[in-house]
């Protein structure tokens, strides 16, 4: 007799507890269905009816990161436009101990990833959506003359991610020489040297 649904529901909750619990200790070197087995103190025969291999594992792990990312507190942005741009770009940062662990280990799936093309091709799609969130509020941004206008929205939302995504690297590797203070003033002062070639809005007629 197979489990009931809220049974399943139910173990499928516990085994993505224990394959966080893996990544947040290992990294993805250290996920294999023997590791979350013993995790979970069960038998590696019952993981296989979850997980067929290697891949469908790796694939729930980055279901149960990608949730984790989301489930984080976020900035809360005063205003949409460059202050919302600004709150997106600090939420990507390694700025509490918890957001370096999940950053740690979204820069550790990246090998695996980028070693299996549809892996790569959904964190690829990860991204853009990222980058469309980013869009939306470079292109306000620049509708209030907070950003230079003569810029693609699309191509300022791409730096602004890159530039967010290396400082993530940096800090990972050099948390002494990039605690959280630099870290956002880095974006500051990234965000007021865009803003510095931005032309002033019109005064309107008196």
């Amino acid at each position: 007799m197979s489990p009931a649904r809220g049974d399943h529901e139910a173990r499928r909750r516990d085994v993505s507890e224990a394959v966080w619990r893996i990544l947040a200790e290992h990294g993805f070197g250290g996920l294999t269905l023997r590791a979350v087995a013993g995790e979970m103190g069960a038998t590696t025969g019952l993981l296989t009816h979850y997980f067929p291999n290697k891949r469908a594992l790796v694939r729930t792990a980055l279901e149960v990161l990608a949730e984790r990312t989301e489930q984080r507190p976020r900035h809360n942005a005063p205003a949409q436009g460059a202050a919302a741009l600004r709150a997106l770009m600090l939420d990507v940062l390694p700025l509490t101990p918890e957001a370096a662990a999940t950053n740690r280990i979204w820069v550790a799936s990246w090998d695996v990833a980028l070693a299996d093309p549809e892996l790569a091709a959904e964190h690829a799609e990860r991204y853009r959506r990222s980058r469309v969130r980013l869009t939306a509020q470079v292109a306000e941004a620049q509708r209030r003359g907070e950003l230079p206008a003569d810029t693609p929205p699309e191509d300022l939302a791409a730096t602004a991610q890159s530039f967010a995504l290396g400082l993530v690297v940096q800090a990972l590797f050099a948390p002494a020489e990039y605690p959280p203070e630099r870290q956002i003033r880095l974006v500051d002062d990234w965000l007021a040297g865009v803003r510095a070639t931005a032309a002033p809005l019109p005064r309107p007629p008196r």
